[in-house]
């Protein structure tokens, strides 16, 4: 397996100040694929060392899976898991689940680590982390610690500095919308005449007092309001709603019902029965909305969400992130047939847009979390004070190179869509690990090959659409946007390949054709002096394939009119 090239450097760079200070955190957002990279790092440690690693978690759900992967990565080490079932520490990596391993009988019986690595590293200053993190410390003073987590601002801004005191690498979430991981936010601020009574809502400890907040957001008038903006903007959208208490997530709920719109509800107070009905009629059935508080903004992703509805104000930029983040993943076509998303709709009825005025965020190890009004800069040109992330200065059109401001976010609110990050396509045939070849010279058909796999794109219907070939299956990766359908082509491949496959580099790729491949292309390929190895191997892929190719964007098709 190979690792996308933003993640072999943000794996070098964490493993480079680990090696320098004994301990690191890295960030990535949701969609980067942090256990690919975390796997990568504790492989390397693991086989520089000849140790022993423990990843830590705090959820059991996605355990076997986080083997799994480990294990494609670093085929050559053993793993074992700790929990409640099994509790062996006999591999090279343990993944250990921190509610067991915490309790002090568990703790004596863990062996003496070379690597500690935290999962969702900002609970790692919570008690139960901390009494794990001194005793591997006490059974090994040269132990070296390494975090990953994509939100590293702590609601109740206990600092992390005296766990992590350096950042080794951030992605960041517009790295991920450029390169075609995630699908970008349009973002609507809708001023429904409550954004003044909401900056004035007080502050408690982790955020706004919510129960002020429902009493702002909670009327009828706002409520059909939202409901309105939301049938005009994305009423044919699988949509999640952030409120601000039960009773008001009821109401809100009821109200989409009332207009004939099927809505589902979940909250800390249903059982946990409720909740998975709930869910499933969300994800599984009819209903299109799904209204909750405080549930659904970390660990839930369903891919085909794309509207998100702020209907409560977050005083911390990394909750507001969690909440958009929940619309912001890719399709895979195997789980949802027939779906094609492209971008996610967030409609904001609060003030968290206006208020942080991007998507990205800073690491404050400290703990210290800014509050208030987004800061400001000054003009080079015309002196002028404009918002910290201004893109472009409103009086003379000086350009930034940042985010989209707040300023903006007032003058356009609700009129039109905007983009919560100044977006460039980043070329994936030139960051690919592989070569890509226009397979009719007509930028319509593009292929790439490796030892064991190949992939191909074809534009087709108004869309693009990924396809795949691993030892004779032939798959559809899926169907969207050109830059989305190139990451999913391109990680099909390294997730097929190892460090020996057809690279852009190989010299046999840029050699001539062999006999054997012009015999198989046929008579005209023979006066074509500038066919390699490489084109011919991707075009007898093409040939080989193309009835199987054609059925499955064909079958694409027929799903995308029939949903």
């Amino acid at each position: 397996m190979l690792l996308r090239p933003r993640q072999k450097i943000f794996v070098e760079n964490c493993v480079a100040a680990l090696k320098q200070r004994s301990n690191t955190l890295g960030v990535a957002p949701t969609g980067a694929g942090k256990t690919i990279m975390l796997s990568a790092a504790t492989g390397e440690i693991l086989r520089e060392t000849g140790g022993k690693a423990a990843i830590l978690a705090h959820r059991d759900e996605l355990t076997a899976q986080n083997v799994m992967k480990f294990a494609r990565v670093n085929p050559s080490l053993s793993t074992s898991i700790y929990d409640a079932n099994s509790k062996s520490w006999h591999g090279r990596a343990t993944f250990a689940m921190v509610p067991t391993l915490a309790r002090p009988d568990n703790l004596t019986k863990m062996p003496p680590l070379d690597l500690l690595v935290i999962d969702e590293a900002h609970h790692a200053a919570a008690a139960s982390y901390l009494r794990i993190i001194e005793e591997a410390k006490a059974k090994n003073p040269n132990l070296l610690l390494f975090g990953l987590t994509a939100t590293p601002n702590r609601g109740d801004q206990k600092a992390l500095r005296p766990i992590f005191d350096n950042v080794g690498d951030q992605i960041r979430l517009a790295e991920l919308i450029q390169s075609g991981h995630l699908v970008p936010p349009r973002t609507f601020v809708v001023d429904v005449g409550v954004q003044d009574e909401l900056r004035q809502v007080r502050k408690t400890a982790l955020d706004y007092d919510m129960g002020e907040v429902a009493q702002i957001m909670n009327r009828p008038v706002v409520t059909s309001a939202v409901v309105k903006h939301w049938q005009e903007k994305a009423e044919d959208r699988k949509t999640v709603v952030f409120c601000s208490t039960v009773a008001h997530a009821e109401n809100v709920r009821q109200a989409f019902q009332n207009n004939g719109i099927e809505a589902v509800i979940v909250h800390g107070e249903m059982s946990g029965s409720d909740r998975r009905l709930a869910l499933a009629r969300f994800q599984q059935g009819s209903a299109r909305v799904i209204v909750n508080v405080a549930v659904l903004t970390e660990g839930w992703d369903y891919p085909p969400t794309s509207c998100v509805l702020l209907l409560r104000p977050s005083s911390y930029r990394s909750t507001m992130i969690q909440m958009v983040g929940r619309g912001l993943r890719t399709i895979d076509p195997k789980e949802h047939p027939g779906i094609i998303k492209t971008d996610c709709i967030v409609l904001d009825f609060g003030t968290s847009t206006l208020m942080h005025g991007s998507l990205e965020q800073d690491v404050l190890l400290d703990g210290s979390v800014h509050q208030g009004e987004s800061p400001t800069k000054e003009c080079p040109d015309c002196g002028a004070i404009v918002p910290l992330s201004a893109q472009e200065c409103a009086l003379c059109g000086y350009e930034f190179i940042s985010d989209v401001t707040s300023e903006d976010l007032e003058c356009f609110a609700g009129r039109r869509p905007l983009e919560n990050f100044s977006l460039t396509e980043i070329d994936l045939l030139k960051r690919s690990s592989f070569r890509w070849i226009d397979l009719f010279g007509d930028d319509a058909a593009l292929m790439a090959s490796g030892f064991s796999a190949w992939v191909a794109i074809f534009w087709l219907g108004g869309y693009w659409h990924a396809v795949g070939g691993f030892e004779r299956n032939v798959q559809l990766l899926g169907t969207g946007e050109r830059t989305v359908m190139m990451a999913v082509a391109d990680d099909f491949l390294n997730e097929h390949e190892t460090s020996e496959s057809a690279h852009k580099t190989r010299r046999w790729m840029n050699e001539p054709a062999s006999e054997k491949q012009l015999a198989l292309l046929g008579e005209a390929s023979r006066f074509d002096f500038s066919m390699t190895k490489y084109r011919a191997s991707c075009l007898l892929n093409f040939r080989f394939n193309k009835g199987r190719i054609r059925q499955l964007i064909e079958q694409a098709i027929g799903q995308r009119e029939a949903a």
